[in-house]
């Protein structure tokens, strides 16, 4: 079985009662709102890659201003020629701080809408599990930076 995995650094972003989302659009076309953020390159801090994506994905400069706390995901997923492959996704979920910018939407890229959205009303969005854990670490802020949600 194929292993691989993905180091990752996402931003919850709250301001004025409203969390800052970007749209997720998946490899079959569904869409569902994420946090900001994504995928570190080789060499680049955890830190950065926070600043660079949530510039990408929602035109805002952000900057982080506390680790909440790191997620880590498990899955099996098919491959080409009826293989598997074992991902295995480690992701540091900051809190970010809107310091300028504008809010608009990333072109060519791997979501297609960036929006605030009200905190009373995430729960109703069509959303990744990451955005419970994002939100889960900003309210609770565990000093161990994990939360157990049912998946």
């Amino acid at each position: 079985m194929h292993k691989e995995l993905r180091v990752a650094a996402y931003a919850v972003c709250v301001r004025d009662g409203q969390l800052l989302l970007a749209r997720w659009v998946a490899g079959d076309g569904s869409k569902r709102w994420t946090l900001p953020g994504g995928g570190m390159e080789h060499g680049e801090d955890p830190y950065d890659t926070v600043i660079r994506e949530a510039e990408e994905e929602t035109g805002y400069a952000v900057r982080p201003v506390t680790l909440l706390g790191v997620d880590s995901i498990r899955r099996r997923y098919p491959r080409k020629l009826g293989s598997f492959a074992d991902f295995h996704g480690l992701r540091l979920v900051y809190e970010g701080e809107i310091t300028g910018g504008d809010l608009r939407h990333e072109t060519d890229g791997s979501t297609d809408m960036a929006a605030w959205h009200p905190l009373d009303a995430v729960a109703g969005l069509p959303r990744v599990g990451l955005v419970d854990v994002g939100l889960g670490l900003w309210r609770k802020r565990p000093a161990v930076g994990r939360v157990e949600l049912e998946r």
